[in-house]
């Protein structure tokens, strides 16, 4: 597979990386250990040497997971991971004290059976420790080989700046697809500027884009999905003709509506590295596949003024969990 160099840094990565949350957290169809462990040294043999977790998957489990399966590769991948939520009495809370991040890096480091982290995000900008202080912590664990690079997750671009001033930041990971494009609006241009990476996570809209989930479809109560406003009923019914889209331009090029929306996010910047989710591997090989395939130009534009004509329905998160993001 064909790499790429995320922003300025020289942290290379494969085009297409693998987000390994779904294999055992926050949807419905997970996987057995075993079978995840036979996905994830799959996803190494077929090129992908991007891998992302957090310590908030599982909890733990997810970086379990990653650390077994990785290890006979450890050599050939990169592992990112996140700090910064914490599972407590059943909720999440947020916790970017140094105490804090240097108990999350020493468990991680345990959890992921290797010496030093590729790439440590805050999973969340928490509004109780000022991001430079954040940035004073990474910039020590630098220091002290436990982390190779860093970066924010969900972060605005103020927060972007203030921490990439006191310690450079390697990446920075939102959602970004065909159907959640806001990042265009303020966040690439700072990225460009910076030279920073960029990583969308859910670039395949959670499933939706792949065509596969039709306005029938039922959501276990196990299933981030159930509570997203996005995925109602009427709101996935509404969406239809943005994957109807995608399908039209996927029969032209002989690919999979998939393929096209992933095919589409690595068109825009070279510096961006999408890591859609799977369980499946045939799933795996289409999402490998569609780093070989390129859009024309043209097909940019035609698929961008077919955009403008398909407005998105429902939020792509419930409130509560909204207020978490773009700090």
């Amino acid at each position: 597979m064909q790499k790429r160099k995320l922003g300025k840094s020289n942290l290379e990565v494969s085009a297409i990386g693998l987000g390994c949350m779904g294999l055992n957290y926050a949807y419905s169809n997970t996987l057995s250990k075993q079978e995840s462990i036979s996905l994830l040294q799959a996803a190494v043999e077929r090129g992908v040497t991007f891998f992302d977790t957090a310590e908030m998957y599982g909890p733990f489990t997810n970086e379990e997971l990653l650390g077994e399966a990785l290890k006979p590769y450890r050599d050939r991948v990169v592992i990112a991971t996140k700090f910064g939520i914490k599972l407590q009495d059943g909720k999440q809370v947020q916790n970017s004290h140094s105490s804090g991040i240097r108990e999350s890096v020493e468990g991680s480091l345990k959890r992921l059976n290797t010496d030093a982290i590729d790439l440590y995000y805050q999973h969340r900008v928490d509004t109780q420790v000022p991001i430079e202080d954040v940035a004073g912590t990474i910039k020590d664990l630098i220091g002290e080989g436990k982390i190779k690079h860093w970066g924010l997750s969900e972060a605005g671009v103020q927060t972007v700046r203030r921490a990439h001033a006191v310690q450079p930041v390697t990446a920075v990971q939102s959602e970004y697809s065909l159907w959640w494009r806001r990042p265009e609006e303020t966040l690439l241009p700072a990225l460009e500027e910076l030279g920073i990476g960029f990583v969308p996570f859910s670039p395949l809209g959670k499933g939706f884009l792949t065509g596969s989930i039709t306005k029938d479809a039922k959501f276990d109560k196990s299933d981030f999905r159930s509570i997203v406003p996005r995925f109602t009923p009427e709101a996935l019914d509404a969406n239809q003709s943005l994957v109807d889209l995608l399908k039209e331009v996927a029969n032209q090029k002989k690919a999979t509506a998939a393929q096209i929306a992933l095919s589409w996010i690595l068109a825009q910047k070279p510096w961006i590295v999408p890591i859609p989710g799977t369980t499946k591997l045939s799933r795996l090989e289409e999402n490998v596949a569609a780093a070989d395939i390129e859009l024309t130009q043209e097909e940019l534009k035609s698929i961008d003024t077919a955009l403008v004509e398909i407005p998105v329905s429902g939020d792509r998160y419930p409130e509560e969990l909204e207020k978490r993001t773009g700090l």
